[in-house]
């Protein structure tokens, strides 16, 4: 793997090249390069999840990746979750249950959840919350997140 150079990836179903120092992290090139700025630099030590980005469907912290592992990869941000037109369930029931509060940690945990509906439409509680244990909240005290994330999975089924 070149140490510099283009970095060839899909993203968001997407092809994208850009050019990419191998020190740089994933954050950096979606938000600065790539102009992504959904996905959010939080902690920048891995500990609070408001970067997770799927990486070929699995949560991925994008603040500790290096940018260079993804060539070749399928990469999907929170506004690769969202359908063309509207929000996807998860969204929707994030807004209608009212799961946000300050909404900076929301990207991290829309992602985390699609990728858990992806793998298991019809979670218990446990494994929600299992699922979310790497995302932090300051706000909310994760309740209405749970609720939230268990009214996508109904309107799924």
């Amino acid at each position: 793997m070149p140490s510099s150079g283009p970095l060839r990836f899909r993203l968001n179903g997407h092809p994208v090249e850009v050019p990419c120092e191998s020190a740089r992290v994933l954050l950096d090139v979606l938000r600065e390069d790539l102009r992504l700025t959904g996905t959010k630099r939080g902690c920048d030590l891995g500990t609070c999840g408001c970067c997770t980005v799927l990486l070929d469907g699995r949560p991925t912290l994008s603040c500790l990746t290096l940018a260079r592992l993804v060539q070749g990869r399928s990469v999907e941000t929170v506004e690769g979750v969202s359908p063309p037109q509207g929000l996807s369930p998860v969204q929707r029931a994030f807004v209608e249950l009212g799961a946000t509060q300050c909404g900076f940690c929301t990207p991290g945990f829309i992602v985390t959840a699609t990728a858990l509906l992806r793998s298991n439409p019809h979670p218990s509680r446990d494994e929600i919350e299992r699922a979310i244990s790497g995302n932090l909240c300051r706000c909310t005290g994760y309740t209405k997140i749970v609720q939230a994330i268990e009214s996508a999975a109904a309107e799924a089924r």
